[in-house]
């Protein structure tokens, strides 16, 4: 097992300690630019921004870094930092949802620095995870005024990922009637397919189909989860007619594989539950 599988458990999970980032990805350690960066060029040293992210309770529990063929970049090529809440009152199970912080960066010149916030469900303990929405990035190159930059992103991230960890308590404890869960299916639907065509063949209950025994319940963390899944993963049958010839065709929605449009159709979803979650209380 890797070290970055072992801190990265939902059992036994810690924090990486400062030798084994060192080791696992040197770049993370940078404060200045590649040589071959030219003066335009502003290095944002990663360990810094850990810093500040740990006095907000977020520390780095796994790192990645890409390989160079060139041994004069190794130390501040592209890298990735996967960070989280360590609670030892907090016993996962596989499931539960957490959120997590993913800071990418390089200096140089093979990344812009990006921080990450998103919602995960845990598939197993050893640490792997599904992704269930993106909630904020920030993305910053390395020109101009990046400091401020960096410290306006990264507090306006940690904002959303503050709302995140307790959106599933929250939103678990709001029932929804049939008529809002109508409405919310409606707007999902709109969301996802336009107003077009589709978008009206495709019936509702649809939309609110659940794909599993646990996600039947009417709360409206649980109709989020399975509304989401309905949508991206595709699958859902549909019947169109054609007005010249009156035949009808059976058609199934595509699932959503680009990961601009999967964002995009995330965050849209998870502005409306959070709309409805404001109308509801």
């Amino acid at each position: 097992m890797s070290v970055y599988t072992n801190t990265a458990r939902f059992d036994t999970g810690r924090a990486l300690t400062i030798e084994e980032m060192q080791k696992l990805a040197p770049s993370i350690f940078s404060v200045d630019k590649h040589e071959s960066r030219s003066q335009k060029f502003k290095p944002i040293p990663t360990i810094t921004i850990l810093e500040g992210l740990q006095k907000e309770g977020f520390v780095p529990v796994g790192v990645k870094q890409s390989n160079s063929r060139d041994e004069h970049k190794r130390n501040f090529t592209k890298h990735l930092v996967r960070l989280r809440r360590i609670d030892d009152n907090i016993k996962y199970q596989v499931g539960d949802t957490v959120c997590e912080i993913l800071l990418k960066n390089a200096n140089d010149g093979t990344s812009a620095y990006e921080l990450m916030a998103g919602l995960f469900r845990i598939a197993c303990l050893n640490s792997l995870v599904v992704q269930k929405g993106t909630l904020e990035s920030t993305k910053i190159y390395h020109s101009g005024n990046v400091q401020d930059k960096v410290i306006e992103g990264t507090y306006k991230v940690l904002e959303q990922a503050e709302y995140a960890l307790s959106a599933p308590q929250d939103w678990s404890k709001i029932i929804l009637s049939n008529e809002e869960k109508q409405a919310y299916a409606e707007s999902a639907k709109i969301i996802r397919f336009g107003e077009g065509e589709l978008s009206e063949t495709i019936r509702n209950f649809k939309i609110l189909h659940p794909r599993r025994a646990e996600d039947k319940n009417d709360d409206l963390w649980t109709v989020f989860n399975r509304v989401q899944e309905n949508v991206i993963k595709g699958g859902i049958t549909f019947k169109t007619t054609n007005e010249e010839t009156n035949q009808t065709r059976n058609g199934t929605t595509r699932q959503i594989k680009s990961i601009d449009q999967d964002i995009k159709l995330n965050r849209a979803l998870w502005q409306l539950t959070k709309t409805m979650a404001e109308l509801k209380k």
